[in-house]
């Protein structure tokens, strides 16, 4: 084994309690997106004990911090995710909120934490050149819209998800090739894998408004229940007319369904995501459903209200960054046990914003057993989700930073951003923004509707 590469391992292994106690405490502690201040104040604090100067988001969680490497080169991102899920039924769940790390975010951040130890050792830098960001991101989850919402329209964040927040806020510029490894229960022998890459989304907040009145006189109600079954139907209808190659994935639910069982309901809120494998699908797609949500509103003399916001974009690996990461991987777990797979998840992750802008990968180790988000799931090998993975990351760096960051400097040569600059991301991402009524009724028994 490469000398370099062998360091690195050691230099994780020495930090192996760390690692391990880490995962141990994000577990016992989860906090959903941009509410993650107990996780937030666990690391910065074991971060600043290990010597690093953070850049603290201040009014959310988050935080980065740069190491380097005392020679010019590339700047290279390794990130870890904050936040838990939502999942009432697991066993651990915490019992005031219901939140528990069923998608394994609690493995990364004890991975980027050793990692962060690791490359302190005498000697870790050695070898390489230029810059490491490392970096603790909230809210790759969006969940609960309504409080992100609020956030948004005081002006604390621009964007609902976490990563999407940090480019517009400037903590990725500068940044040249960037990478984290997720936990999964589906790899092969429990050892790691990367894809194509995964859909992107549109987050759609429907509220559907009628006239309430006694269940006895429903005559004289608008129901706004109806207004919003009729909506999901429409939708599901319209599974049929979607193309296969664009991947897509429609699945709404009732957030409110009414307030008591003897009252017509006047307002229902249905909130959906729109999945897709690129951006113009997934904006023709929404603008059906809203189509079929305002045809539905009208068709009982109901309305609905809008509120689209963009997700996350889609998520494309990058080539140069998927065979450094299976030289690393095959290094820490063997060749037999990384692999490549020629295939497109419909599962969306914050990290197709960043492969908008830079080349990027979003790998996954094995470890945790369970369905994701389900209510079994757990890290059952915190030593393959937590301590590997913060090898093999180690390792990555140095495979994309030696021989004067030759990798590196491949990846950003032949990268083809979807975006010419943040600017230009940030200016798509707002026009996925749609506000307001859908129908407006005339005195005339006539109806104006806008859908787009």
């Amino acid at each position: 084994m490469n000398a370099d590469y062998a360091k690195h391992i050691a230099n994780v292994e020495k930090h192996r309690d760390l690692i391990l106690e880490a995962e141990r405490h994000i577990w016992k502690n989860p906090e959903t997106g941009f509410r993650e201040w107990k996780t937030h104040a666990y690391l910065a604090e074991k971060f600043e004990e290990l010597g690093y100067a953070l850049t603290k988001a201040g009014d959310i969680p988050g935080f980065y911090t740069d190491l380097d490497t005392g020679r010019p080169g590339p700047t290279a991102l390794v990130m870890g995710e904050l936040d838990a899920l939502f999942c009432n039924t697991h066993p651990e769940a915490d019992p005031e909120t219901n939140a528990v790390h069923v998608c394994g975010h609690n493995a990364q951040c004890a991975a980027l934490l050793g990692i962060a130890a690791a490359l302190k050792e005498p000697g870790a830098l050695d070898g390489m050149c230029g810059k490491i960001r490392l970096m603790a991101v909230p809210a790759e989850e969006l969940v609960e819209f309504e409080f992100r919402e609020e956030l948004r329209q005081k002006g604390v964040i621009r964007y609902l998800g976490g990563k999407s927040e940090f480019i517009a806020r400037g903590y990725m510029d500068g940044v040249d090739v960037a990478f984290m490894i997720h936990t999964s229960s589906s790899v092969r022998n429990a050892g790691a894998r990367v894809i194509n890459g995964h859909n992107g989304f549109i987050n759609k907040h429907m509220e559907f408004r009628g006239k309430a009145r006694h269940a006895s006189a429903p005559y004289s109600a608008i129901n706004a229940l109806y207004a919003a079954t009729q909506a999901i139907n429409a939708l599901n209808a319209l599974r049929e007319t979607f193309r296969e190659r664009d991947t897509v994935r429609l699945h709404p639910i009732i957030s409110h369904g009414g307030d008591a069982v003897n009252t017509i309901p006047d307002v229902i809120k249905v909130e959906c995501q729109i999945r897709g494998s690129n951006p113009d699908a997934i904006r023709e797609i929404n603008g059906r459903a809203n189509r079929a949500a305002a045809g539905a509103a009208l068709s009982m003399g109901a309305n609905v209200v809008y509120c689209d916001r963009p997700g996350y974009m889609p998520n494309i690996h990058d080539k140069t960054m998927i065979d450094a990461f299976l030289t690393a991987g095959g290094e820490v777990l063997g060749q037999e046990n990384v692999y490549y797979q020629d295939v497109w998840e419909m599962s969306c992750t914050d990290m197709g914003d960043v492969s908008s802008l830079i080349p990027s990968i979003h790998p996954h180790i094995g470890g945790s057993i369970g369905n994701a988000h389900g209510n079994n799931w757990y890290i059952a090998d915190p030593e393959r989700a937590c301590v590997d993975s913060a090898k093999v990351q180690a390792v990555l760096l140095q495979v994309l930073l030696e021989n004067d960051a030759a990798l590196a400097k491949q990846a950003k040569a032949t990268f083809q951003p979807r975006f010419a600059n943040k600017e230009e991301y940030m200016a798509f991402m707002d026009t996925m923004m749609v506000d307001g009524e859908a129908i407006t009724y005339h005195e005339d028994g006539t109806a104006t509707v806008r859908y787009e």
